[in-house]
This record gives structure tokens, C-alpha cells and sequence, in this order.
């Protein structure tokens, strides 16, 4: 099952996103949730905290500026852009990369 959220700012998508992925991860079925929000905020609904979000976020950036090597495969994605959540719930911060040209294989 694949779920999206989306809508204009303000709407509350992060925070039903959340509870959505919490719940799900409780119910038995294995979330991975991926923030692709400009302003990747789903790691402090989630329960991860600011600190880790912020580290997730950088981590992003650091590849936007090639400082550090692109994943090559969606496992290498998950493992070094992600962090488990409460309940079960990897969390992944996919914010979009600003370079047209990222450092990418």
C-alpha cells in the first residue's frame, strides 16, 4: 500500500501523516515514511525529534552540495537518509535537491 499526503501549507499534512504512519506501524505493517517536503518537519511529528530531523536534513543538503556521494541504490537511500521512528517507522527526509546537475552515478 502506498499512501500520499498532500495539500497547500498550513493544512496539517505533517501532523496526519504521522498519526497515519504511527498507527499503521502499530496495526503490524511496516511504514517507511518519506518526507519529500521542502521543510522536512515529519521527523519532529514522527517522535525522532528536531536534532535527528535536522540531521536528516543535512545530510540531504550535503549531497544537493556534493560534500558527500549520492546513494546508488534505494537500500543505501533508506539506510544513509533514514532513521527509525517510534512504533516501528523508518523515516526517510527525501527533500528535493536544488542542483540540476547533483553528483549523482
Amino acid at each position: 500500500m502506498k499512501i500520499a499526503v498532500a495539500g497547500k501549507g498550513g493544512a496539517g499534512k505533517t501532523t496526519v501523516s504521522g498519526t497515519l504512519a504511527r498507527s499503521l506501524a502499530r496495526a503490524g505493517h511496516d511504514v517507511l515514511a518519506l518526507d519529500a517536503d521542502a521543510n522536512p518537519m515529519l521527523g519532529v511529528s514522527l517522535g525522532v525529534g528536531p536534532e535527528e530531523t535536522d540531521r536528516l536534513a543535512a545530510v540531504r543538503q550535503a549531497i544537493d552540495e556534493g560534500e558527500m556521494e549520492h546513494q546508488r541504490s534505494v537500500d543505501e537511500l533508506i539506510e544513509g537518509c533514514g532513521t527509525n521512528a517510534p512504533d516501528g517507522v523508518r523515516l526517510v527526509v527525501v527533500s528535493r535537491i536544488d542542483r540540476a546537475d547533483p553528483p549523482c552515478p
